[in-house]
This record gives structure tokens, sequence and C-alpha cells, in this order.
């Protein structure tokens, strides 16, 4: 914007001066002179641009082609004087701060010089005005270019502080992402896998007093296999329960869990069912699988309850045992079997919810997730 309007003001004073000097010299020799100086003044001023406004030798160069053809007309006519204004402008932009102001005192000294001539006797304004007009374009000049400067950097600084705060949310993510992974191998392949050593374990024990039993146990290992496997293939597809595949809803995957073949899993479902975001299907599905694993390699229960109830404002699952119970929390051991109730409880936490749970020695345990949903007018 500064820059139009000092271009804006530069043919206007120079039109305004050849147009003086016209009217004040009619038939003057030097009138080719002025016209062929100010033609190529005007030219040399529209080639500025092109050349940007970077200090190079071109520009250099353009800038003191510029300056001495105005110091000929200047010499020639010293109407042309008040030219140095957006002059001014151009040194300032284009030289160093030092090299700049001593180039604005030098066409200062010039203009001083022109008035005087102009003048028919001592006028102090014309001694004083060029050079307070000069300060006053080079402060102002000075004062923006550090404004720009100072945005420049401030810019400079946001840029950066966004990068690192992307690099930061990318780390968090990716940490997030890693947890998320350890608590989806821990509920699904690190359970059946484990079902699988106890339901072998137990085979081998029976295989020679009673083989029906072993093949049975095994036929159930081979099924927590299956499941196993689909279960690392979504996985690595897009880490979504298999048992919610399809469109499956999820009282119909908590119906169809089990804990093994020495414990009645029961299912019910309290409420009107309402849809269910899919991390909020996922988180529940396998809180109670991690709840039924835990049920059935702590508790030493004989029947599990799933409770799935529909609260209007939340979801509530409820895994409850007739179990031996526990006095106190169990907290995070070093092995895999202390990574459940912690997975369990960062899972549900992630979606808002809370994850209680309340046990008495003797008397078995219940877990309950509560997550909270949207309000849906």
């Amino acid at each position: 914007m500064l820059a139009a309007v000092m271009h804006t003001a530069f043919f206007l004073l120079l039109g305004a001066s050849v147009a003086r000097f016209l009217l004040r010299h009619p038939g003057s020799p030097k009138t080719p002179w002025i016209i062929a100086l100010s033609a190529v003044l005007a030219l040399l001023y529209v080639l500025g641009p092109a050349l940007g406004a970077a200090p190079t030798l071109r520009r250099l160069i353009w800038l003191g082609l510029v300056v001495s053809t105005w110091v000929v007309l200047v010499v020639l006519a010293p109407s042309f004087a008040w030219c140095a204004v957006p002059l001014f402008y151009t040194a300032l932009r284009t030289l160093p701060p030092r090299a700049a102001i001593v180039l604005v005192a030098l066409l200062t000294v010039f203009v001083v010089a022109a008035q005087l001539k102009l003048s028919h006797g001592f006028d102090p304004n014309l001694l004083l005005a060029p050079p307070a007009i000069a300060a006053l374009a080079t402060a102002v000049f000075v004062h923006m270019e550090r404004q720009a400067q100072a945005q420049r950097a401030l810019i400079d600084d946001l840029i950066r502080t966004r990068r690192e705060l992307a690099a930061t949310e990318r780390r968090e993510g990716t940490l997030a992402e890693r947890q998320r992974l350890s608590m989806e191998i821990h509920d699904t392949l690190a359970q059946h896998l484990s079902s699988q050593q106890m339901l072998l374990q137990a085979a081998d024990r029976v295989w020679d007093g009673d083989p029906a039993t072993a093949r049975a146990h095994v036929r159930t290992a081979t099924g927590i296999a299956a499941r196993g496997l689909a279960e690392a293939r979504r996985l690595v597809h897009d880490l979504a329960p298999p048992e919610l595949a399809g469109g499956a809803g999820l009282a119909d995957a908590l119906r169809a869990l089990d804990a093994g073949p020495d414990i009645d899993v029961r299912f019910h479902l309290e409420g009107t069912p309402a849809p269910l975001p899919d991390r909020v299907q996922s988180a529940l599905l396998r809180v109670a699988q991690g709840a039924l694993a835990n049920v059935r390699e702590h508790a030493h229960a004989r029947t599990a309850a799933l409770t799935l109830s529909f609260l209007g404002d939340q979801v509530v699952l409820d895994v409850a045992d007739d179990g031996h119970g526990f006095t106190e929390p169990r907290t995070p051991r070093s092995d895999d079997r202390g990574h459940g109730l912690p997975a369990m409880r960062a899972r549900v936490g992630q979606l808002g919810g809370t994850l209680t749970i309340e046990s008495t020695a003797g008397e078995g345990t219940v877990l309950s997730a509560a997550i909270p949903l949207e309000h849906r007018p």
C-alpha cells in the first residue's frame, strides 16, 4: 500500500514539475533536455519494481542512475527538487540504514539548494522545511520497518511454535496409539492365549483318564484359537472387535461371550437400547472380555452375570461374579496379568467414563463401567 502511494506521488510530482517548467519557461532552450530527462527518469522509475527490493548490484546501479538523472534535472530546473520525497522512500528501501540516511541527507541538500535558488530572498522555511520533511519521512519509515521486522519475527515464532506443537501432538498421538494397541492386544490376543494355555493344560492332565473331556478341552481351545486369529486379522485391518463386525450389536456380542467351560455366563439387558458410537461399543466389549478373563483366572467363580443398562444419559456395563472376591484393589504387577484393570480404567477414561470395583472377600466382585452419552433432544 505504501509503495503504491509513493509511486503515485512520484509521477504526480514529476508531471507537476514538467508542467511548471513549461509554463514558467516557454520556448526555453532547456526544454528538450528537460522533457528527455523527465522521460528517462520516469522510465527508470518504472523499471525499479521489476528489480526487487533487495540491495543487489543491479538494484544499486538502478538507484544510482535514478538519483543521477534527478540531480541533473534539479540543476537544470530547481522545481524538480520535490521529486526527492519519493526518492527518500526508494533509498530507504534499497540501501542499508546508514547508507540510506547518508543518501537522504545528500538529496535534502540538493532540495534546499534548489529551493533557495528559486526564492528571491532568504527564507528560513526553505532552509528548515526540507530537512524536517526528510527527517520525518526517515523516522516514519524506520519505525514502520522495525514494526514489520517485529511482526515477521512474531510470525516466525508462531510458525515455529505451531510446528513444535504439531510435533508434540504427533508424539502424544503415537504414545496414545501405542497404549491403545497394548490394551487391544491384552484384552484379545493375550486373553485368548491364556485361555488356550489353561485348556490345553487341563486336557493334558485328563488325557489318559478321561479322553472325552480332554478332546472337549482341545476343541474349545481350537475355537478360541480361531477367534484369536480373527482378532489378529482385525487388529491388522482396523482394530475393531470382530464380534461387532457386520453390523452386530453390542448386546449380541456380550450375549455370545463365555468365560470357559466351568463358568456359567448370563447376560441381561436393561432399559431401551440406543445406538452407541463404535468406540463406546468397542470399549465396553473389551471391558467385558477383560473382566471375564479375570473371573476365569482369579475369581474361582461358578457364575458370572453381564448387565448392560441404558440410562438415558449414560450406558453402564456391570460384570458380577460369585467368586472369592478380594479385600483390596489389585495393583498392576510386572507380568501381563496385572495389566487388566488399569487397561480397562484407561479405556473407559478415554471416553469420559468411570470404572468402579466393589468386592468383598468370599462374596464375589462387581465391576461397573459407566460411559456418558451425548445428549439427544
